[in-house]
């Protein structure tokens, strides 16, 4: 029997520069990035709600361990989820043309508390 397929959910943000793009999750898995260990998290987007690119989130595990030593607690997985979320809303609305420009997003030491902030946490 055949595995039955993912009902994915296409959702829409509105961004700081006027644009409004689609965005939906597809996946999340280990990764490393320049030697360091982590989870990418990849959504795809669309700023046209005609074609749809990939964009990789890098969550850096250092960053992750890091902040548990700072607050006596880790991060779950839903909360690691949303931090790679805030991360790409910030890219959104912070670079112009984000559909051209694709830019390698990370989360790390010098923003993960600005984007779990965002979040209350």
């Amino acid at each position: 029997m055949t595995k039955p397929e993912t009902v994915r959910r296409i959702k829409a943000y509105s961004a700081e520069s006027g644009y409004v793009y689609q965005y939906q999750f597809q996946d999340v898995h280990p990764a490393e990035q320049d030697g360091a260990a982590g989870n990418e998290f990849v959504y795809y987007v669309s700023a046209d709600r005609k074609s749809m690119f990939p964009v990789r989130i890098f969550v850096r595990r250092d960053a992750l361990e890091l902040w548990t030593k700072r607050t006596g607690r880790a991060l779950t997985g839903t909360e690691e989820y949303a931090a790679a979320k805030m991360r790409l809303f910030q890219a959104l609305d912070e670079v112009e043309d984000f559909a051209t420009k694709r830019p390698d997003l990370v989360v790390d030491g010098s923003n993960l508390g600005a984007l779990l902030e965002r979040l209350d946490l």
